[in-house]
């Protein structure tokens, strides 16, 4: 597996990717990603605030986009970044891909500033929840102003302790 900055060309792959996932567990709803204004157009979404966002995406050995994961400003916290949209195609589930793009938006985080990351997920999402927690990623209380009504669980990880 290959990762590399969004390129305007994935921008099709991720959606793809990422709908499929979310309609596979009944999450093709609204109040969550699948409905984001920005998913056809990711690539401009994320490289829009360059001080504030970022996004990777993962590729086989042929070059196809497998998945990704991205990071922007998240305000109900201080110092703190949102990761965002972490999904892969079921080829590249099982292979270590999700846990390798949580280490590199967390490094990205880092040297972007942030002191901390939280997430937004869901229950029917339990494969994602196993990754969360095995890379020390707290469960804390819904908080105030979220932008993703649908979604039920919600973490935060300190990236400096």
């Amino acid at each position: 597996m290959n990762f590399r900055e969004i390129k305007k060309e994935d921008d099709p792959a991720l959606a793809e990717i990422i709908r499929y996932n979310l309609k596979k567990h009944g999450l093709d709803i609204p109040g969550t990603a699948y409905f984001d204004e920005s998913l056809s157009s990711l690539s401009e979404y994320y490289s829009s605030d360059r001080e504030n966002r970022f996004y990777y995406t993962a590729t086989d050995e042929s070059g196809n986009v497998s998945g990704g994961v991205g990071l922007a400003k998240c305000d109900l916290f201080d110092e703190c970044a949102e990761m965002q949209k972490l999904y892969l195609s079921d080829k590249a589930k099982g292979a270590g891909t999700g846990y390798k793009l949580i280490s590199l938006i967390e490094d990205k985080a880092r040297e972007l500033g942030y002191k901390r990351i939280y997430l937004e997920t869901h229950d029917d999402l339990k494969a994602a929840i196993h990754v969360y927690r095995k890379c020390g990623y707290k469960e804390i209380k819904k908080p105030e102003g979220i932008v993703h009504g649908a979604m039920n669980r919600f973490f935060i990880k300190e990236l400096y302790e």
